[in-house]
């Protein structure tokens, strides 16, 4: 996937604490959350670009895709 772009947000705490309990309720993590909400936000007003990129598919990677060290898993 395409590098990521990261930057510093501030929030209020109260406003972080109800975004981590609602990430977990979805079982994102609150970055992935922030993430689905901004992407919803800009499609819903029409603002998502054509070229973005998409999401990695929640949960965690199966035993055939690449590991962290880049290198494929479960070859000999």
């Amino acid at each position: 996937m395409a590098e990521r772009k990261g930057f510093l947000l501030r929030l209020d705490p109260a406003v972080h604490d109800a975004l981590a309990r609602w990430a977990a309720d979805e079982l994102r993590s609150t970055n992935a959350q922030i993430d689905y909400l901004l992407r919803s936000a800009l499609t819903e007003a029409g603002r998502l670009p054509k070229d973005a990129k998409g999401t990695r598919p929640r949960g965690r990677p199966r035993n055939d895709e690449t590991g962290s060290d880049g290198a494929a898993a479960g070859g000999s």
